[in-house]
This record gives C-alpha cells, structure tokens and sequence, in this order.
C-alpha cells in the first residue's frame, strides 16, 4: 500500500517536472519566435553599418555596436583582473574570519543592488567628481562596479572545485604559492571563471538604466581611428539604450525590434560561447 502511495507521488512530482520544463522551453521559443517576427525584416546590411540620419535617409545601429563593443571592452579590462585578484585572495591568502565574512557580505549585498541606484552613483562619482561627464568611460567604470561581485563570486566557487590534492601536491613538490596558484589552480578553475567572465558581458550587453544615467545616447561613428580613440571620453549610447529611446520618445518600434534580434542573437552566442570555452578546457584539464 505505502510503495503505491509512493509510486503515484513520483510519477505526480516527475509529471509536474516536465510540465515545468516544457512551459520553460515554450517560453523561450515563443519570446524568439515573437521578436524574430516582429524584427528580422529590420535587419540588413544597411542597418548594420550606418547610423540613423535624415539627410542621408539611413537608420542604422553601427554607431550603436561601437559603443556597446568599447563598453564590453573597457569593463572587462578592468572588471576581470580586479575580480580574479580579489577572489585568489579571498580563497587562498585571507585568513578565515571578519574580514572574509564583511568582503564576501559586502560582495553579495553589491550583486543585489538596482542597476539603477549604480547609475546615480556613477554619475555623480564618475560624471560629476571626476569631471568625466557623461561618456563611455564613465559608463564603464560604473559597470564595472556591477560586475565584479558576478566574477568574484564566480572566480571564487571555482577555485573552491579544485581539489585539495592539487595544490598540497604541488607544494610538496617544491612549487611556492603564487607558482601553484598561476600553473595549477587558475588553469584547473579556468572553466568556472570564463563562465562568469562571459556572464558579466551578457550583463553589460544588456544593461540599460545605469547607462542612460552615465553614458548618454549619442550613436555616432568615429571619423578615423584617432576619432576612435577619443571615444571613451564622449557620450556614448548601446545597443539596449538605443532600443529604449526608438520604442519609448521615437516610437520607432521597428528599429527597436531589430536592435532586439541583433541582442537575441549576441545573447545566444555569448551562451554558446560559454558551453564551447568551458567544454574546451575541461578536455584540456582532463587530458
């Protein structure tokens, strides 16, 4: 009697499993299909390689791509080293205590803050104190800010898989810490921290309401490289920015869709380049 009760309680809980599954899945296509529909018609060469301008009749997003590439970049630069130092030491030189709890607390709390309360900090941080204005720059720094507890974190669970063995191995061979730490354990936790390395530009991508704060929505191209180089330090609006403005002040839903499949698309490669990177060098572990 109680192995039928438990029988029909299993295959009750795997049937509302696969419900789960298959409404997770219908979801996902439908929010495709949908923006597929509504936006590949807006999608050509043309408005991927010039900018929206009355006088030449164009509407296109290239200025736009520009902009969220030199954000993606400039954050990263800077997010990645400071994440990856920060989680080592927390891992393996910090001492256990107050002070590991506080960081990794602080850490946490930062990760669970409004997008949107970063971009008046970094306005009036960055924009104002620093006299950066309202530019790429400055919408990198307070990105930044944003990613670094999602690669900490993630950096830090990765260094915790690797298994003790490794590193008591290598030190008893002779191997002095930072030499083990740089040719055992980051190789060994690569897989997790590419993970959230390529998390923190899905994050970038998307993000839109820190940067209206901070980087502004022009969607100019450069002239020349040197104009290229001086864009940092002008206004600069993405990908999702430009999304927001042509469907909300414009109401240009058609750009806005377009600009929608171009994000579906880069969202579909960043998670794919992610399962490619960590299959990659898990082989590469293994063997």
């Amino acid at each position: 009697m109680q192995s039928n009760r438990r029988r029909i309680k299993d295959a009750f809980a795997r049937i509302l499993i696969y419900i789960c599954v298959a409404l997770s899945v219908a979801l996902l296509f439908g929010i495709i299909v949908y923006v597929m529909v509504k936006g590949i018609g807006s999608v050509n060469w043309s408005f991927l390689t010039t900018v929206t301008s009355v006088l030449s009749g164009t509407s296109g997003i290239a200025g736009n791509i520009v902009n969220t590439l030199l954000i993606i970049l400039i954050t990263m630069l800077i997010a990645t080293p400071v994440s990856i130092g920060g989680a080592i030491y927390l891992n393996e030189y910090a001492k256990p205590g107050k002070l590991v709890e506080l960081i990794e607390y602080a850490t946490e709390t930062l990760s669970g803050i409004p997008s949107i309360l970063f971009g008046l900090f970094g306005m009036m941080f960055f924009g104002t104190k620093l006299g950066l204005g309202y530019s790429i720059l400055t919408g990198a720094l307070t990105l930044t800010l944003m990613v670094l507890p999602l690669i900490t974190r993630n950096t830090q669970e990765a260094l915790k898989t690797v298994p003790a063995s490794y590193r008591n191995g290598a030190i008893g061979l002779g191997s002095g810490k930072w030499h083990m730490i740089r040719t055992i354990l980051i190789p060994s936790a690569m897989p997790g921290i590419i993970t959230g390395a390529i998390l923190a530009v899905g994050r970038i991508v998307g993000e839109s309401a820190a940067l209206l704060f901070t980087a502004g929505s022009a969607k100019l191209l450069p002239p020349d490289f040197m104009g290229l180089l001086d864009k940092p330090f002008q206004s600069g609006g993405t990908l999702t920015v430009q999304m927001y403005l042509s469907a909300t002040s414009e109401g240009d839903f058609d750009t806005a869709f377009g600009i929608a499949v171009v994000l579906l698309v880069i969202v579909l490669g960043i998670n794919l380049s992610t399962k490619g990177l960590t299959k990659h060098f898990d082989l590469t572990r293994k063997d």
